[in-house]
């Protein structure tokens, strides 16, 4: 991705201590002490320089310390979809309390293999370090480490299956909401029952990229937060355009 995506980043909703972007896929959120940027933290101290002091560090593998301006949650790279940042130290603490109470409120979009067959339900399972490979984690027995409470809403907004015969392919659209926060949690509950996002090279590496996606399809569609004012506050992040064909090829012409 290069600097030129930088200049592409939306904003969706800005106060004087809060702002919410619709990050696209493909950019990373800040270093991680591995990757090449550019990383949305760029975007952050050139757009609101005064960020370059908010926000609390991370550590890299060899134990140096990462900057993360602004920053409170985040996106996996592929992940597009609504963020918010704090452009000053109230509104950092502000948020960050928000997610320790877990009083935000977040939605995702995402493809995932296969028949939901239900129309909503929820999963109730523990998240840990997966102990085959260090990038994953797991929601499945032998889970390393400490091993955490995740819980993930999901409703089933279509359905299409496509192919004839032996070749055919069934998908689902989804809303997904986590109830807790934990790394990779959409992922790795839908992995962990059989249905893995389309695209999803970590988690379902023998599946076929389908749909025309070329990356995990997964949106973060919606945000619901408090400012420091008190008001709540609901952000929109609309359907990008690979989520719009996608929906075309499976049918589903009433979701954008």
């Amino acid at each position: 991705m290069s600097n030129k995506s930088l200049q592409g980043i939306d904003i969706l909703y800005e106060d004087a201590d809060i702002v919410a972007v619709n990050k696209p896929s493909g950019l990373m959120v800040h270093p991680d002490g591995r990757s090449e940027g550019p990383f949305l933290t760029d975007w952050v101290l050139k757009k609101f320089p005064k960020a370059a002091e908010v926000g609390e560090p991370s550590r890299a593998p060899d134990g140096k310390e990462i900057a993360r301006p602004g920053i409170v949650h985040r996106l996996d790279r592929e992940t597009s979809g609504v963020l918010l940042i704090a452009k000053t130290a109230a509104g950092h603490a502000c948020l960050k309390q928000q997610f320790k109470d877990r009083t935000i409120k977040k939605k995702y979009m995402a493809f995932v293999w296969g028949d939901l067959e239900e129309e909503f339900g929820t999963i109730d399972r523990p998240i840990g370090r997966s102990s085959g490979d260090f990038r994953k984690w797991s929601a499945q027995r032998g889970a390393r480490g400490e091993v955490r409470d995740a819980e993930t809403y999901w409703t089933k907004l279509g359905y299409a299956s496509l192919g004839e015969a032996k070749d055919q392919q069934s998908f689902t659209l989804m809303e997904a909401e986590p109830k807790t926060g934990r790394t990779h949690q959409i992922r790795v509950h839908f992995a962990a029952i059989q249905h893995p996002v389309v695209g999803d090279t970590l988690y379902a590496p023998k599946k076929p990229m389908a749909l025309g996606f070329k990356r995990t399809a997964l949106h973060a569609r919606s945000i619901e937060f408090d400012n420091c004012e008190g008001k709540r506050i609901r952000v929109e992040a609309p359907l990008p355009e690979d989520f719009v064909e996608a929906c075309k090829v499976a049918g589903m012409k009433a979701l954008w």
